[in-house]
């Protein structure tokens, strides 16, 4: 059974950051961990199958926005609530996409569910697979893969 690294998401980070927020190469994903780090903003997506977690990538509010800004194509200005959740979620999706093709199939990915609140103690039992810190845009960024730790009744193990 594969389990995705710090390497493997590192590698994942940077090429979705380089084809989908950073097309001219001005404001790359600097995998070091920010000064102070944020993360008011939280996208997640659930992984079921052969292998069960979940896959989170968590921000501060105006990385969300720049997020937001470069995926939708707007000024940072006129990014509203809405496409935060937008456009966080699917980040998170394509993230956690590229993630599920790392683990044993067969494995589906959940809809993505974005917090703004904070992910605190919405992943019970759930072990840290790896995380990546970053900084984009002088902004906290963190993914990270959580693996499930529940023994689900009746699910096959």
């Amino acid at each position: 059974m594969t389990i995705p690294t710090e390497e493997d998401l590192k590698v994942i980070a940077e090429q979705v950051w380089s084809s989908y927020l950073d097309l001219d190469g001005a404001s790359p994903l600097i995998a070091l961990p920010a000064e102070k780090p944020e993360t008011d903003v939280t996208a997640s997506v659930s992984v079921t199958g052969a292998w069960r977690g979940h896959v989170l990538v968590s921000c501060s509010e105006p990385a969300a926005k720049n997020v937001a800004a470069a995926l939708l194509g707007i000024e940072f200005d006129d990014v509203a609530e809405e496409d935060v959740a937008d456009a966080l979620g699917e980040l998170a999706n394509i993230i956690g996409g590229n993630v599920k093709s790392l683990l044993p199939e067969p494995c589906a990915l959940s809809l993505p569910h974005v917090h703004v609140d904070g992910a605190a103690g919405r992943y019970p039992s759930v072990t840290e697979i790896c995380h990546l810190e970053g900084s984009w845009l002088a902004e906290s960024v963190i993914v990270t893969v959580l693996e499930s730790t529940a023994d689900l009744a009746g699910a096959p193990a």
